[in-house]
């Protein structure tokens, strides 16, 4: 009877670990949390110089240390930055940033801006001021994208060729502030880029027009690496533009090759009705696995030649 029970208990122990071991998997449950939490009427919008802003970047943080990212800005997760916008002189933001070192000699960056409108009183009358834009599409539903990407490489049991910077932006909504900044100021020097991928409201995928990916002609060897790439119950469609209205454009003018996933615009945006309702987080899993196929196959390569704007 003992050799019986410890015999259910071993397989039992074993069962619980071999499910446990799997939970670097892209799952729908924890994006439908992390935007639940983001969208939340408590952060108000995630406004840059709100206190909603703030509590979500240090959210963000708190995600990263949880997971295991070291410090990705000489010890800080944070990396302050003022900008002036419009009437608006010295508004405080910051990025933050997650590390993931394997000792390599080149770097992939994977980011999402994590503010939105906010209450929109910074952005002089073109939003209702005092309502509140919960920005659950734009940009919760790509830090939940981000976190995702994050788990996987940290605890999926494999030591990668290339390192991870996991850059969470601040300011995007303002004129791609954040991003900006990092590209004027890197931790990791620009030439030590593998490629930047950024995500931009990835939660609202609409079968008929799939998910656009921009970025196509940034880098000579994105057609191979797209080559054959498929995912069950998702389809995408590339674009070659690498500059475009989110936080990739800064790294394309940096010399970055990039690429940027986009589910497209919707009645809500940047409006408060952005709500995690309407979220379809079993999509965005799909659109995670999407791109660990692609990120798979690009560190085949040892380093992707960077094309620009063709005159």
């Amino acid at each position: 009877m003992l050799k019986q029970t410890g015999l259910v208990l071993l397989l039992a122990a074993f069962t619980a670990s071999s499910v446990s071991g799997q939970d670097y998997q892209p799952s729908a449950d924890r994006i439908r949390s992390h935007v639940g939490y983001l969208a939340a009427e408590k952060l108000k919008g995630r406004g840059t110089n709100e206190k909603g802003g703030r509590k979500a970047s240090a959210w963000v943080a708190k995600q990263f240390k949880k997971l295991g990212l070291k410090p990705g800005n000489n010890g800080s997760y944070f990396q302050d930055f003022t900008f002036d916008k419009n009437k608006h002189k010295g508004v405080p933001s910051r990025n933050v940033l997650g590390y993931l070192d394997n000792g390599a000699a080149y770097t992939i960056i994977i980011g999402a801006h994590y503010d939105h409108l906010g209450t929109a009183g910074l952005f002089d009358g073109r939003y209702p001021i005092g309502q509140i834009h919960n920005g659950a599409d734009d940009n919760a539903s790509g830090v939940a994208g981000l976190l995702e990407f994050a788990r996987y490489y940290v605890k999926n049991g494999e030591k990668e060729p290339f390192n991870f910077l996991f850059i969470s932006f601040g300011g995007e909504e303002l004129g791609l502030q954040g991003s900006k900044y990092y590209v004027a100021n890197p931790t990791i020097a620009l030439d030590k880029i593998h490629f930047m991928l950024n995500m931009d409201m990835i939660g609202r995928y609409n079968e008929e027009r799939g998910i656009g990916i921009g970025g196509y002609g940034s880098a000579e060897q994105w057609p191979a690496i797209f080559k054959d790439v498929k995912e069950e119950g998702i389809k995408y469609f590339t674009d070659a533009a690498g500059k475009g209205g989110s936080d990739h454009g800064s790294f394309f003018v940096g010399g970055v090759p990039v690429m940027f996933f986009h589910t497209g615009g919707h009645d809500d945006y940047h409006k408060p009705t952005d709500d995690v309702e309407k979220l379809k987080a079993k999509e965005e899993a799909a659109i995670i696995r999407l791109g660990l196929q692609l990120i798979g196959n690009a560190m085949k390569y040892g380093k992707l030649t960077y094309v620009g704007e063709k005159k």
